[in-house]
């Protein structure tokens, strides 16, 4: 029997949310009220497709099983998981949820897209079983990288959570499950403060954008696709590993080596963040762009999963 994901809200992230549920194979049901939103999402799934394909379609998948209906309670019906993907304003977020809330069977898990909100935030106009109103932040473009921070509310029961561990799972994602809610999760506030350093060196003139985005790519962003940051400081150790690494560099982390406070966004600096991400993609539409990235992350996957822990026999590993 087929699952159903219902996406509600269809820009990037919701597209892309719908993009990945039709290539493993689901049934989705999507409610949008914008003009013309059922013809954007279908460009954007076969947009999406081709690297979709390259990269494994489970059986059964087919962009034709994705469904516009006219209501927020017609879309939810029969759904397994429900995915929010309105705007970043905790109103509308708790307005919407609270009617999903309302409207999905008891046993559907609720997971939200938020970047940045606490679920106890999003679940306070939950009446009926706020519990199963979670965050399940995934990270663009959602139909390629498997990473979703799945965190609980103070209703959420673990049960509720090892359902959505579950059902994540089927989608081919890696779910994350953050051990106590926090604003901007795990992921975002890494990326945070990466962007907000990035600004300062942009600000004071040290770097232009182009070539902090070559630090990133030609250095430590290679090693950080397979070990991320603490084993690779912990290989920076040497054979004492990361003890002797922290005796050795730790007192660098006393010096003013960073400014994790952002900088002031005045138009000079907006100007020239934009004007270097211009000269970046060189006139390059979008859209190219996208496909771009998209056929490197589907080489990049295929490389980096002969190195994932289970590969290595380290089952249980996220």
């Amino acid at each position: 029997m087929s699952q159903q994901l219902t996406v509600i809200g269809t820009g990037v992230i919701g597209n892309g949310w719908i993009a990945r549920a039709l290539a493993r194979g689901w049934d989705v049901v999507a409610f949008d009220p914008a003009e013309g939103a059922a013809e954007r999402t279908r460009s954007f799934v076969a947009n999406a497709w081709p690297s979709l394909e390259k990269l494994g379609l489970a059986e059964g998948a087919d962009p034709a099983r994705l469904t516009f209906v006219a209501s927020l309670e017609e879309a939810v019906a029969g759904a397994d998981l429900v995915q929010e993907n309105v705007p970043e304003r905790l109103e509308l977020k708790r307005e919407i949820l609270a009617a999903i809330d309302a409207a999905a069977a008891p046993g559907t898990i609720v997971g939200s897209s938020t970047s940045g909100f606490k679920p106890s935030d999003l679940q306070r106009d939950c009446t009926w079983v706020p519990g199963r109103v979670i965050v399940a932040h995934p990270f663009n473009p959602v139909y390629l990288l498997p990473l979703v921070e799945l965190v609980g509310g103070e209703a959420t029961e673990p049960h509720q959570i090892e359902r959505a561990q579950a059902l994540y799972q089927d989608l081919a994602m890696r779910p994350l499950v953050v051990r106590r809610e926090i604003e901007g999760h795990i992921a975002d506030r890494l990326m945070e403060a990466l962007w907000r350093e990035a600004l300062h060196l942009v600000n004071d003139g040290v770097a232009t954008t182009e070539e902090i985005d070559a630090a990133v790519v030609y250095g430590c962003g290679l090693r950080w696709s397979l070990m991320g940051t603490f084993l690779t400081f912990h290989l920076a150790g040497g054979e004492q590993g990361m003890r002797h690494m922290l005796e050795q560099f730790g007192p660098a982390l006393k010096l003013p080596w960073t400014k994790l406070e952002a900088p002031e966004l005045t138009d000079e600096l907006i100007d020239k963040v934009v004007e270097g991400c211009e000269y970046q993609a060189a006139d390059r539409p979008v859209a190219e762009l996208d496909r771009r990235r998209d056929d490197f992350l589907v080489e990049l996957l295929d490389l980096v999963q002969k190195y994932w822990p289970e590969a290595e026999g380290l089952e249980g590993r996220i």
